[in-house]
């Protein structure tokens, strides 16, 4: 690829160690596989994967970065009790922290550590309220332990989701219901699902080769409320401190908007609204708090929610970072959309995320948001280019090495 021609890339690929059918070898492989120039891992809560993809990415010759994804509270800030980004929880948000520089890798997961185990305590207590309904379901208990968290990373710093959970509990009906078109019909008269007319027909094809996965979908999007267990404050940090802490380690905060949801792809959120009502507010609202960026999905809105939040990031000084979460095999790593003329800038702003935490081995100075930023006099348009060209220049192979690219 010429320094500055274009590739697809993709910064938000979920591996094992959250929920994922792919560990972050087998991302990265497949990553290379449908011609991306680079790609990152964004697990929920965990940062345990991305050594492993790093290694991966430099025998492999493509750029990587590291990031993680994680919910915060907005109580005590203006966004408090909204349904802001996420479906479960009003006032609480996800986040991301994107470049983190591998040598605070270690940092990162210290913070998380206590998070992770708030996760768990409340996913078991969440699988003991599942125990309660299966019996009249004619399904047998689960054990938190061997069917729940042994399917997780949580021995090697991994978290354990509700997408553990339902997994399991799509093993246990597919043990009872079968294949084929006995499947939605179960779900239809013994959980009372109303499934949309395409997820349905994914459910009722025999042969459907994930299966498992397009049924924990249809569970997460339209039975995980009946169990779900609202997070305390010790899995969801405040969003002040969550966004301070990723600036310290040399990351940038970044707010992921999700928009007004028609139907999604792998059928795990139902139409709902949530912040395109109150976007100008909430733009408003996102420096003040310290993020530097805002993530999107191309894939998942409208051409005109993103030149919305397009025209909002640029008027608030706020870098669009993209990617499409990857956690289900039924997923593309694939997103051409990123190459149309209304979003071929997010390549440039990858290559800028690259550079912002390969350099940052030279020193913190070196990190696009850092007061001390030798660029920092100029625009953010401006170090976004300037960043992005070096990030191109960065030898995959040998992403350590930046003597010489430092601005």
């Amino acid at each position: 690829m010429p320094p500055e021609g274009l590739a697809e890339v993709n910064n938000h690929v979920h591996t094992t160690y959250s929920f994922s059918p792919y560990t972050p070898e087998e991302a990265v492989e497949r990553a290379v596989a449908a011609g991306l120039a680079a790609v990152g891992i964004m697990d929920h809560d965990s940062v345990a994967g991305a050594a492993e993809m790093h290694r991966a990415g430099r025998q492999l010759g493509i750029a990587t970065t590291a990031g993680v994804e994680l919910r915060v509270s907005a109580a005590g800030t203006a966004l408090a009790g909204r349904m802001i980004n996420n479906p479960d929880s009003p006032g609480v948000m996800y986040v991301m922290l994107h470049g983190i520089p591998a040598r605070r890798i270690d940092e990162v997961a210290a913070f998380l550590k206590p998070i992770q185990a708030s996760r768990a305590r409340r996913t078991a207590r969440m699988t003991d309220g599942l125990n309660r309904l299966l019996p009249d379901l004619g399904l047998p208990a689960l054990d938190f332990e061997r069917d729940v968290r042994a399917i997780s990373r949580a021995d090697a710093g991994g978290t354990i989701t509700e997408r553990h959970l339902l997994f399991a509990l799509s093993s246990r009906i597919l043990a009872a219901a079968g294949r084929g078109p006995g499947l939605p019909a179960w779900l239809r008269d013994r959980l009372g699902l109303q499934l949309p007319a395409r997820l349905a027909g994914l459910l009722a094809e025999p042969a459907n080769p994930y299966l498992a996965f397009d049924l924990l979908g249809a569970l997460k999007g339209s039975f995980l409320g009946r169990i779900f267990i609202q997070p305390d404050a010790a899995e969801c940090v405040p969003v002040s401190d969550a966004v301070a802490f990723g600036t310290s380690v040399g990351a940038i905060p970044c707010y992921g908007y999700l928009g007004d949801v028609a139907e999604s792809p792998t059928g795990d959120k139902k139409a709902e609204r949530f912040e395109d009502a109150w976007l100008d507010e909430l733009a408003r609202e996102l420096p003040r708090l310290g993020f530097r960026a805002v993530a999107y999905m191309p894939p998942r809105n409208t051409l005109e929610q993103l030149q919305r939040v397009r025209r909002l990031a640029a008027s608030h000084g706020l870098m669009e970072i993209s990617g499409v979460d990857i956690n289900s095999p039924r997923q593309s790593f694939n997103c051409p959309e990123v190459l149309r003329p209304e979003f071929v800038h997010l390549v440039d702003a990858t290559w800028a995320l690259i550079a912002h935490e390969k350099l940052q081995a030279a020193g913190d100075r070196y990190g696009l948001f850092h007061p001390g930023n030798p660029l920092a006099d100029r625009p953010l348009a401006g170090r976004i280019a300037a960043y992005a060209s070096i990030g191109r220049r960065i030898d995959p192979r040998n992403p350590g090495r930046v003597e010489g690219l430092v601005p």
